[in-house]
């Protein structure tokens, strides 16, 4: 059984308490029998476990109850315990998020009411198409357009290193409307999956395998009304939309190191060297408290970040990037140990700890770079 004390910290009410020990319930029930070797089939049932399971109705809002809104802490809370026992059950649960989390925010009511549901339920597979080939980090340096035409938007350009690109009913995809420079001009749309002109064959693999791909656009038309927020304003849009999950982000890492945690803890109370356990030796005792120590400052960015989120301010920009940073950073280390803490297994191509050392390593590049974070919160501090 994993640490649960931090459940007592006052960031949470009884009812996040509640869903995060349900979660991990459902988790150790519903995650040990899924298909292998086809990512995209697992990711695909994955989705459909999570919506059936009702967890996907906290990823999306509910567009039928006008108070309904994304409560932050559940979000991180469920990243943390799904990272915790399956990598791809959190990608899963977090592209349902982010890729309609646009949606939520600034999409016209029955745009809402057409895809949210489906989102909430499984039924619809959502992606989030801001990156391209020159403009990862750099969003100003976006060279994909969108020009008017009549009742219509004609898209051209390239998307990539796209989460769940390939497999996805819908993207949300970010192109340039304005010639102005910079991140002003850039707009947001909601673009069907097969919508004419949209190509997503060409799929990208990494070390630890994702449905991942390069979206191109040739005229494709969307129609207006499948515009997300105001013309010229889709770097607001994609903004508030990180804003929202860039915590969760650090909650993945936090759940990928406790499981590293616990699997090192576990191994040195059992394995025996030089007439002793490993847990014996005060260089290992160093060591665990080193990783129990990340995890700990990890989770207090972390759920501070989604508390002042949910209760206290709209913007969190500074905190989410400090709670981004430091947590998958930290939990880098936290693997690292507890693959050397394993030996010769933890580099076994399959044991938990060479997964876990394979899945941490892309959270410290997507949704802005740890180096990004630095300057973002540099900034803050400056200003």
């Amino acid at each position: 059984m994993p640490d649960q004390t931090f459940l007592d910290w006052p960031f949470f009410t009884d009812s996040h308490r509640k869903f995060a020990i349900s979660l991990d319930d459902w988790c150790h029930s519903n995650l040990s029998d899924l298909p292998h070797g086809d990512v995209d089939q697992t990711c695909r049932a994955l989705v459909t476990q999570l919506g059936a399971g009702g967890w996907l109705e906290h990823a999306a809002i509910d567009p039928n109850n006008a108070d309904s809104r994304l409560d932050v802490r559940l979000l991180c809370l469920a990243r943390e315990t799904l990272a915790r026992h399956h990598g791809l059950a959190d990608f899963a649960f977090a592209m349902q998020g982010l890729g309609s989390g646009a949606i939520g925010l600034f999409g016209q009511a029955h745009t809402q009411r057409n895809y949210l549901p489906d989102v909430r339920s499984g039924k619809k597979i959502a992606a989030f198409a801001l990156s391209e080939p020159n403009a990862g980090s750099d969003v100003a340096a976006m060279t994909t357009t969108a020009h008017k035409d009549g009742d219509e938007f004609v898209i051209n350009g390239t998307k990539t290193w796209i989460s769940n690109g390939g497999i996805a009913d819908f993207y949300v995809v970010f192109a340039r409307t304005a010639e102005s420079g910079g991140s002003q001009g850039i707009s947001a749309f909601l673009v069907d999956a097969d919508s004419p002109g949209l190509n997503a064959d060409e799929r990208i693999d990494v070390i630890a395998p994702h449905p991942l791909a390069t979206l191109q656009f040739s005229d494709c038309r969307v129609s207006a009304d499948k515009l997300l927020g105001e013309p010229g304003k889709g770097f607001k849009v994609a903004m508030s939309v990180l804003d929202i999950f860039r915590s969760t982000v650090g909650a993945a890492a936090l759940g990928f190191a406790r499981r590293a945690l616990d699997e090192a803890t576990a191994h040195a109370k059992s394995r025996e060297m030089f007439g002793k356990t490993l847990a014996d030796l005060d260089i290992t005792i160093e060591k665990l408290a080193e990783m129990a120590l990340d995890v700990d400052a990890s989770a207090l960015l972390i759920y501070r970040a989604a508390w002042t989120k949910d209760c206290a301010q709209d913007r969190v920009t500074r905190e989410a990037a400090m709670a981004k940073l430091y947590a998958t950073e930290s939990a880098q280390q936290v693997i690292d140990k507890a693959v050397q803490m394993f030996g010769g297994k933890g580099v076994e191509s399959g044991h938990i700890v060479e997964s876990l050392y394979r899945e941490i390593r892309a959270l410290r590049i997507y949704e802005g770079a740890s180096e990004v974070q630095k300057l973002i919160i540099g900034r803050q501090v400056v200003g």
